[in-house]
C-alpha cells in the first residue's frame, strides 16, 4: 500500500505562520467540497467508510488524530500531527480517524460534491467491490 502524505510549504515571520493551498498545485485534483471536523469525542472513530470515485486530502490543522487505511488487502495507521502536512486518499481506501487530541480540528479537502451513491459504509460491501474489482482506480 502506497501511503502518500503531503508537506505543504509554510509561509511565515514574527506574526505567525499561513500555509496557502492551490487545487492541481499543492492538491493533486480540483477541490470541490471543505469540510472540517472538531470536538470530537474521546474514544469516537469518524470516517468508517470508502469511496468509489472521490478523493480526499486530509489534514490536521490542529491537534492531532490518527487515520487507518485499508486497501482491502492491508491496513496501515498514519499519524496527522502537523497542520502543514496533508494525508492523501484515493477512492479505494477505507478509512477510518480516530484517537483525536481534544483540540483537533480535521479538514478534509474532496474532489468532488458530497453524494451519498459514493459511498459504501459497509466494510463487507467494500472487501466485495475491491474483490471484485468494482471501484475505479485512480
Amino acid at each position: 500500500m502506497q501511503i502518500v502524505k503531503y508537506v505543504f510549504q509554510p509561509h511565515g515571520d514574527d506574526r505567525g505562520q499561513l500555509v496557502a493551498l492551490e487545487e492541481y498545485r499543492d492538491i493533486p485534483f480540483e477541490i470541490k467540497r471543505v469540510y472540517y471536523m472538531y470536538d470530537t469525542v474521546a474514544g469516537v472513530v469518524r470516517g468508517k467508510h470508502a469511496h468509489r470515485t472521490l478523493e480526499q486530502i486530509l489534514v490536521c490543522i490542529h491537534g492531532s488524530c490518527k487515520v487507518r487505511l485499508d486497501n482491502g488487502y492491508e491496513k496501515k495507521i498514519i499519524p496527522l500531527e502537523r497542520p502543514y502536512e496533508g494525508l492523501y486518499i484515493a477512492n479505494n481506501m477505507w478509512r477510518e480517524m480516530y484517537d483525536f487530541s481534544p483540540d483537533a480540528v480535521l479538514m478534509v479537502l474532496a474532489s468532488d460534491m458530497y453524494d451519498e451513491q459514493d459511498y459504501i459504509r459497509d466494510y463487507d460491501d467494500f472487501i466485495n467491490c475491491v474483490k471484485n474489482k468494482s471501484l475505479k482506480k485512480i
